[in-house]
């Protein structure tokens, strides 16, 4: 099967080529400087950018299944302000099934976000939820994966929480209460692969998350505590933390803003675990603290 990744040399679309090559489907990876991204031998690469159409429509010939894993991170404010979720999701997702329907690609997997929802509370979560809108009004066979953070080599959740909350005095917007469900790229990929060949995933939205759920200060705990420090939560008052942010995002160059406060007001939890679907368990997937444990021999 020909299956090309679309944001295939970013953390997760390397583990899934990864994962395709190993099944022995031919993978091509689209992005807008592949030959800068150490790729899996075997890999075909074509450069183009989802948000100029006439730079990456050529590469959907001949494919069979498309992956659409492009995506901003949530944890940041976007250089260019919010608009750019709206520019990559939306319009990146609008280029890629338009792609798809002219050269005659009959599937796609999207990859969206938790909590998606085209008036939800963030930039970030509209504009995932309204790409969805386009994926599912799209003449395609489609299925669309809502993943918690996933952490992972390569990953930013674990960085970022070790720069968010910094060990032994650790101030957190409200005590770091924020919840996560977080899953390992290593368990993702396989299912995103499977969804690539099995047909009856199709038309599907899919909430995935790991085996336990964890506070932002307990997973603060974890990668700090794999390192041999430990962390003392501060609480800072939520209304307190969200003037600091939105004066912050205010200031050219601060990496956070009024939507990154507002994401935390709200957990990153499935409601039910979708990853029986793909033959898993929670027993099957591995946690945080063991991937930490393992990284830090």
């Amino acid at each position: 099967m020909k299956v090309l990744v679309v944001g295939g040399t970013g953390f997760v679309g390397t583990h899934l080529a990864a994962e395709l090559l190993e099944r022995d489907h031919e993978v091509t990876v689209l992005s807008r400087s592949p030959e800068d991204d150490d790729l899996p031998p075997g890999v075909e690469t074509a450069r183009g950018d989802v948000t100029a159409y006439d730079s990456m429509e050529g590469a959907f010939e001949d494919q069979d299944v498309v992956v659409n894993l492009v995506a901003l991170s949530p944890l940041f404010k976007p250089s260019g302000g919010n608009d750019k979720h709206f520019e990559v999701h939306l319009g990146g997702t609008e280029n890629v099934v338009k792609a798809a329907e002219a050269h005659g690609v009959p599937k796609l997997v999207q990859m969206s976000a938790l909590g998606a929802d085209p008036n939800g509370p963030t930039a970030y979560i509209q504009s995932k939820g309204q790409a969805e809108e386009v994926v599912q009004n799209s003449d395609l066979d489609w299925v669309i994966f809502r993943p918690s953070v996933i952490f992972g080599d390569g990953g930013e959740f674990v960085p970022f929480t070790k720069k968010l909350a910094p060990p032994f005095v650790t101030p957190l917007p409200g005590g770091g209460k924020t919840g996560f469900q977080p899953i390992w790229v290593g368990d993702i990929a396989p299912m995103l692969a499977d969804s690539v060949e099995d047909d009856d995933h199709v038309g599907q939205v899919y909430e995935i998350g790991g085996p336990e759920k964890l506070t932002l200060a307990e997973v603060a705990k974890k990668a700090h505590g794999a390192e041999g420090r430990s962390v003392n939560v501060v609480p800072v008052p939520m209304g307190l933390a969200g003037v600091g942010l939105g004066i912050g995002g205010k200031i050219p160059g601060f990496p956070m803003g009024a939507d990154q406060y507002r994401s935390l007001k709200f957990d990153n939890t499935t409601n039910d675990n979708d990853i029986g679907a793909f033959d898993r368990d929670e027993s099957d997937l591995k946690t945080l603290e063991t991937y930490l444990a393992e990284s830090s021999r």
